[in-house]
């Protein structure tokens, strides 16, 4: 177990450096303001990053990225501004229910959100209809700014076909051997996933991979344990 340890330790963090070299500095995630970012995490479910701009660039033209506009306006004109993102009519049901939640739980004051205690705060986040682990981990590593690792289809894919996991291990142990292994670091764990998600995107595609080229090719697989075959 302790060897199995030492070798997922040294496999994410030689992972790292040859994204890292290969890819640079992403600045990842794009956007202006906490709130902004928030809106892009919830938008961004089940749909391409391109798709989510275009819905954000509709809301600023109407001078609509604000928490108080998004509270007051009906939900189905919000689904008209949002259709580009798909899945327009439950993406603005729940950007409702956040806008409602930090309403009712910080009265409205984003800032007092960002300041709560990271643990409460994702226990908070997760009560919200429509926000689940990977969109709360988002808000808060990208938005507040804390130390969580978001774990992604990426990243469980990259992990599966390197024997760093079994397929189906659970979200919190996916993060928590990033956490465990990793120092909490805030802009670590911003650019780590931000490589991931360009390596999935690029190389690592669901049904093509494109191993060859991919800058982990030269890793080797990890033997994975009885532990993770479980």
């Amino acid at each position: 177990m302790i060897k199995r340890e030492k070798q997922t330790a040294q496999w994410l963090v030689s992972a790292y450096h040859a994204l890292n070299e290969h890819f640079g500095n992403l600045h990842w995630w794009p956007g202006d303001s906490p709130l902004e970012i928030i809106v892009g995490a919830i938008l961004t479910q089940n749909t391409a990053w391109q798709n989510v701009e275009k819905a954000i660039v509709n809301l600023k033209a109407a001078h609509l990225l604000s928490s108080e506009a998004l509270l007051a306006m009906p939900e189905s004109d919000l689904a008209e501004m949002i259709r580009p993102s798909g899945y327009y009519n439950i993406k603005a049901r729940r950007l409702k229910s956040f806008f409602i939640f930090l309403q009712d739980c910080f009265h409205g004051n984003l800032d007092v959100m960002l300041g709560e205690e990271i643990k409460t705060l994702r226990e908070k986040l997760l009560q919200v209809k429509g926000i689940g682990e990977e969109t709360a981990d988002s808000i808060l590593l990208y938005a507040v700014g804390k130390p969580v690792f978001v774990v992604d289809a990426y990243t469980r894919r990259i992990l599966t076909r390197h024997g760093v996991i079994r397929e189906s291990l659970a979200y919190v142990e996916i993060q928590r051997l990033f956490m465990k292994h990793l120092p909490h670091d805030a802009p670590l764990y911003n650019q780590y996933h931000a490589l991931l998600v360009n390596t999935g995107k690029n190389y690592c595609n669901k049904k093509k991979p494109q191993c060859q080229a991919c800058p982990l090719n030269h890793l080797n697989e990890l033997q994975v344990s009885d532990i993770y075959r479980q």
